[in-house]
Formats: structure tokens, sequence, C-alpha cells
């Protein structure tokens, strides 16, 4: 069983938590890619990780909705190098990662005004289009 990994003082995701499989990689690696399993499958339930508010658990939710499996786990693998103590290593990075864009709160938009040198100039382009356009129209004759 892997060991848990802690991403910061508070926040811990449980060995418990954790689940990883060895498979065989794809790709180049000769003869030794057909006998080895050097592919690392790291299963974590995200509902067991230790520390989350409930902010960070949906950003964490949103964050990982791409790479949950049926069961909802999130599902992260490496197949980098082709040594499976690496690869593993990856995996663990990739969820400490994870879970750390997760703590981090998004910044709120503050709307902003244009200003009046850019709203001068947006005017300004429209008149220019609009005389454009209007030169477009049917040619009239001047007697009436």
């Amino acid at each position: 069983m892997p060991e848990a990994i802690r991403v910061s003082p508070r926040v811990v995701v449980p060995a418990a938590a954790l689940e990883m499989r060895a498979v065989r990689a794809s790709g180049p690696g000769g003869q030794n890619v057909n006998k080895v399993a050097s592919k690392v499958e790291l299963l974590v339930d995200m509902d067991q990780i230790e520390g989350l508010g409930d902010g960070a658990r949906r950003r964490l939710l949103v964050l990982a909705r791409n790479r949950q499996d049926a069961t909802g786990r999130l599902r992260v693998t490496s197949q980098r190098s082709r040594d499976q103590h690496r690869n593993r290593e990856d995996c663990r990075r990739r969820v400490r990662d994870l879970v750390t864009r997760a703590l981090r709160p998004p910044t709120p938009r503050r709307p902003t005004r244009p200003t009046a040198a850019a709203r001068e100039r947006r005017l300004e382009s429209k008149r220019r289009r609009a005389t454009r356009k209007a030169a477009r129209g049917r040619v009239r004759s001047h007697e009436s």
C-alpha cells in the first residue's frame, strides 16, 4: 500500500485513499516494454482527503472532472520514465500539485471601466465603419 501524500501541514491524502497499479507502458522501449510494468496508475478516493474545506473540495472536483474513473476516483497515470519508481513519484507529485491548485481560491474579477480615450477610439471606429458601409449602398441619382 502506498504511503500518504502530505500536501500541506493540514491537508493530507491518507494511504487508505490511494490505490496504485503498475501496468505495461506503451510506446518505445524495445523488448523491455513487453515484460516490465513500468507505467503507474494511481487512484485517489477524493472523499477521503483530509483537511480540505468545502470550497477547495468543489474546486478539486472541477479540476479533476476529466480524470475520474467510473466510481468517481481521481485517476492519475505516468509513463514518462522507464523506471516504475520514478513514475510512482511523478504520479504522487501530480496529485499533490492538483490538490494544491484546489486549495488556492480563485482571484475575484474586479470590473473595470474603459478609459475616455478608449471609448472615443471605439466610437470613432464605429463612425468610420458606418461611413464605409453606407458608401456600399445603392447609387442614387440626384434627378428626383
